[in-house]
């Protein structure tokens, strides 16, 4: 999948940033080396040549962008492909508003993150997790009610954004859950679950690396906006991220970790091109 056209603007401007080093380069070593009258059309023929090999490496480089860096108002972040499960620090797993641990596939699906999450790497049993949210800390504000009504799974309902540390994740509330278990948010609660997370953030982190998904980019449906792809969800990301008042500190950073199957979809040039990612 092309991503970045053959002739976009920033693949000509970085051609011509490297061209322009060879070709200083070049002009310095004619000063000092005599090329015979006979090879210079040859040569000429190989410097044209390998100019067009460079243009098409980088314009395939740009197209195979997995990982950037960039700063966001002081905070260094990385954009990359990787299993957020191997990042160093704290990482953020996002679960519904009741803190569900049910892995049915109606509850939590097992090929979600947070499925993914309790099958794998929880590493005790699931009652001591459930054991551990039930006496977490939460501010009163961030128990919304007790839903008594709910066939399966909890009861208590929290705030999104609401964040649950354990061990060295970040569980935090991202999901509403319908009557049928399924997760929907609409725009303005995906903006709010991502304000009120950088909030939350910012008082737990302590200072460590901080890793996320791309939120929203799994079953999580954004009512209204079906078709928003992963590129807009993680510019989102970022630009609610810029407008908050989180700032990691050095040498802190945010990683925004991309599914090995979500990178066809995602200029990363484009994001590193912009002001802020966004």
């Amino acid at each position: 999948m092309t991503k970045v056209g053959f002739f976009d603007r920033r693949v000509i401007e970085n051609f011509l940033k490297i061209t322009s080093v060879i070709s200083a380069t070049l002009s310095l070593l004619v000063l000092f080396v005599d090329i015979p009258a006979g090879c210079k059309t040859t040569y000429g023929w190989i410097f044209i040549g390998l100019l067009i090999l460079i243009y098409l490496v980088n314009w395939i480089w740009s197209n195979n962008l997995n990982k950037i860096d960039i700063n966001v108002e002081g905070s260094e972040v990385t954009i990359k492909v990787g299993d957020i499960f191997l990042e160093p620090g704290l990482k953020a797993i996002a679960f519904n508003e009741y803190f569900d641990t049910l892995v049915d596939n109606k509850v939590i699906a097992e090929g979600s993150l947070n499925g993914i999450f309790i099958k794998k790497y929880l590493g005790v049993p699931i009652s001591d997790l459930d054991r551990h949210i039930e006496e977490y800390s939460f501010d009163s504000s961030e128990i919304l009610e007790r839903n008594t009504d709910r066939k399966s799974g909890k009861e208590a309902r929290h705030q999104i954004g609401t964040i649950c540390v354990y061990k060295d994740f970040l569980l935090t509330a991202f999901s509403k859950f319908d009557d049928d278990n399924k997760a929907v948010l609409t725009m303005p609660e995906y903006l709010g679950f991502l304000i009120n997370f950088w909030d939350k953030v910012n008082n737990v982190y302590a200072q460590q690396n901080v890793s996320t998904p791309i939120f929203g980019s799994g079953i999580t449906r954004i009512k209204g906006h079906k078709s928003i792809s992963d590129e807009d969800l993680l510019k989102i990301m970022l630009w609610t991220f810029r407008i908050s008042e989180m700032r990691f500190k050095y040498p802190a950073r945010l990683t925004v970790v991309i599914h090995k199957d979500k990178i066809d979809k995602i200029n990363l040039l484009d994001i590193k091109s912009a002001r802020n990612g966004v």
